[in-house]
């Protein structure tokens, strides 16, 4: 159906028909022309952004199947059962899928029962599949190739995956047919790496806003990490859905059990629990059974659970990018959220260890791992300075941020202060350093360092003679999360420099000299104190929140709405959003023609759950 003249009204009109929008999101528009005309194009939305959308639409109108690559299996499923309860005609095929099941999908293809397959990256290019596309496409009845997740395709992206490089094999298959890539996370680099790597003609680039107003981004630094979570979730977040990131599996099970003893039910979810032990803690967090899980950075990927209002990292991601698509996990619905990043300077030698580990293991070449460690260094920038969080992140994917103040981080909302004389403080530190190897001919690290700061006479400090140093003490009184946290800062500003290994230890460097002979200011800021954020529950940014009485009302359609899910044996988000059920209060509809008019309620759902909300509604 290519030069297909594609009306605003006839895409407006599917969108309103099928998932009950009346607007599209920013891009959604250009982006399904794009594909309903055949053209390729390259989609750029930040988590939360309405990318699906994008591929979901345009089958509608062109009446031909849309084929999606997305890597993500636990998405898959969810995303076929949501789109068959708004009447959607859609399937998956990936590693979980039956051989009975698979020959069903191929015989819907087949008769032109399918709008939209979703399948594996594996699958895609094994041989038997790239032979039934070619079939498929000789018969006209594929439309376009959307690739999910695309930055995967890219050396230079966050998450690089083999298997993508091959997914051009199947615009060679399907010579006549448009491919269209999406993505969340793409600097400029990586976006052109994509266009390149699956051999995009001429595409359209469409890359919307990456700022995500309705996010709160602080940094923290880390002193005891049990103790900053169960603070943020139960003074913040009582009662919230919250995603915690953890660096290790190990992690993820202590911090679990750590924030059980501190009354805060979580669970663990890593790579090392037997599949049935991840879906079940997958499938306990989605039915909202669950509400705080902590994890590897493997899930989120695929849980599109928009009602989670924080997600913290225990420990610095790897890139800025990756960072960008965890947090992006948090206020899916447009609902203020909180982001929190617990920071220590020994988590970039963490990281460059397993990076290099890892590709040692895997043969993998210097040159090869440089693009790695140089999404390392990002990371690392970004978090330890004091510069906006918003405006920062933005410039990073190569965006402008105007803004005087976003409101919304920890550096805007002048949470993050100066340390009083902080040079001073510095030369303290640094002298300590110097003072305490001078002595034994041996360095040492920073909770050490600090002890000796501290005038704290251990048995070690002792034994070491450390307590007869001119430097023992001088910083009597203050606290040791303070002093590890200025030792932090004078590593991410090369005065200082923590040593590779399991036990790290710090030397001074040139410019270390600089500052003990008083030739070179230091600026260091204060820990902050446990912020206390204002917590607007039921409000995005241009509503206002929702009275306690009417958030009653939404928690009593949460329960009817998971009631209605358990019985499907689907997500409770997938019956109805959150943002829907809080349109649902806010317009409270007493009949059908009512419910249309909440967003999110298209005719399918209408039919099968109307009823249901409405008698909730009006026994209120």
């Amino acid at each position: 159906m290519d030069g297909l003249a594609l009306s605003q009204e006839a895409m407006s009109d599917a969108a309103e028909r099928v998932w009950g929008f009346r607007a599209f999101r920013p891009l959604q528009a250009d982006a399904g022309r794009a594909v309903v005309e055949g053209r390729d194009s390259l989609v750029v939305l930040p988590t939360g952004g309405g990318k699906s959308l994008c591929y979901q639409l345009p089958p509608l109108l062109t009446d031909r199947l849309t084929l999606v690559v997305s890597p993500l299996i636990a998405l898959m499923q969810d995303q076929v059962d949501g789109l068959r309860l708004n009447g959607y005609p859609a399937a998956a095929l990936h590693s979980q899928i039956d051989d009975d099941e698979v020959r069903a999908t191929y015989d819907s293809i087949e008769a032109g029962e399918l709008k939209l397959l979703l399948v594996s990256p594996e699958r895609a290019v094994t041989g038997g599949f790239l032979s039934r596309v070619r079939q498929l496409g000789e018969d006209g009845k594929i439309g376009a190739i959307a690739i999910d997740e695309a930055h995967c395709i890219s050396q230079w992206g966050h998450d690089f995956r083999p298997e993508y490089r091959r997914l051009s094999e199947l615009r060679q298959r399907l010579p006549g047919v448009s491919m269209h890539a999406y993505t969340a996370t793409a600097t400029p680099r990586v976006r052109e790496d994509i266009v390149a790597q699956l051999g995009l003609e001429e595409p359209e680039v469409l890359v919307g806003r990456f700022d995500r107003p309705n996010l709160t981004y602080r940094v923290v630094p880390r002193v005891r990490v049990a103790d900053q979570v169960a603070e943020i979730l139960a003074s913040r977040h009582a009662g919230d859905a919250a995603i915690v990131y953890c660096m290790s599996r190990k992690e993820t099970e202590q911090l679990a059990e750590g924030l059980g003893k501190r009354g805060i039910q979580a669970g663990a979810y890593h790579a090392g629990m037997s599949g049935e032990q991840r879906r079940r803690e997958q499938e306990r967090f989605t039915t909202e059974r669950l509400n705080v899980v902590c994890a590897t950075v493997a899930f989120g990927m695929g849980i599109d659970r928009s009602d989670v209002r924080c997600v913290i990292h225990a420990s610095m991601p790897k890139s800025v990018e990756a960072y960008q698509q965890e947090t992006g996990r948090a206020g899916r619905d447009g609902l203020p959220s909180e982001c929190v990043l617990l920071y220590s300077s020994a988590d970039a030698a963490r990281w460059h260890r397993l990076i290099e580990g890892s590709a040692y293991e895997a043969g993998m070449d210097e040159e090869a791992v440089r693009p790695q460690l140089d999404l390392l260094s990002q990371i690392r920038r970004l978090v330890s300075g004091a510069r906006c969080r918003h405006k920062a992140l933005t410039e990073h994917f190569g965006q402008t941020y105007d803004e005087p103040s976003c409101g919304a981080c920890d550096v805007c909302l002048n949470e993050v202060k100066p340390v009083e004389d902080s040079t001073v403080v510095a030369q303290k530190i640094l002298a300590c350093v110097a003072r305490a190897r001078e002595a034994t001919g041996v360095a040492y690290g920073a909770g050490y360092i600090a002890e000796i700061l501290r005038g704290r006479r251990t048995q070690k400090v002792v034994e070491r003679g450390h307590d007869r140093l001119s430097t023992f003490g001088i910083m009597q009184g203050a606290r040791k999360e303070f002093i590890v946290s200025c030792i932090d800062q004078l590593v991410d500003l090369e005065l200082l420099e923590r040593s590779e290994g399991e036990y790290p230890v710090l030397v001074l460097t040139k410019a270390s000299v600089e500052v003990l002979k008083g030739e070179h200011e230091v600026e260091l800021l204060a820990p902050p104190q446990a912020a206390q954020a204002e917590r607007r529950r039921g409000a995005s940014e241009d509503e206002e929140p929702l009275k306690p009485e009417e958030m009653d009302v939404v928690d009593r359609l949460r329960g009817l709405r998971r009631r209605m899910a358990e019985e499907m044996e689907v997500p409770p988000y997938v019956v109805f959003s959150d943002a829907t059920l809080r349109d649902m209060v806010r317009r409270m509809p007493s009949s059908a023609s009512q419910m249309l008019e909440v967003k999110g309620v298209g005719q399918a759902k209408l039919e099968r759950f109307g009823e249901a909300f409405l008698e909730e509604l009006g026994a209120v």
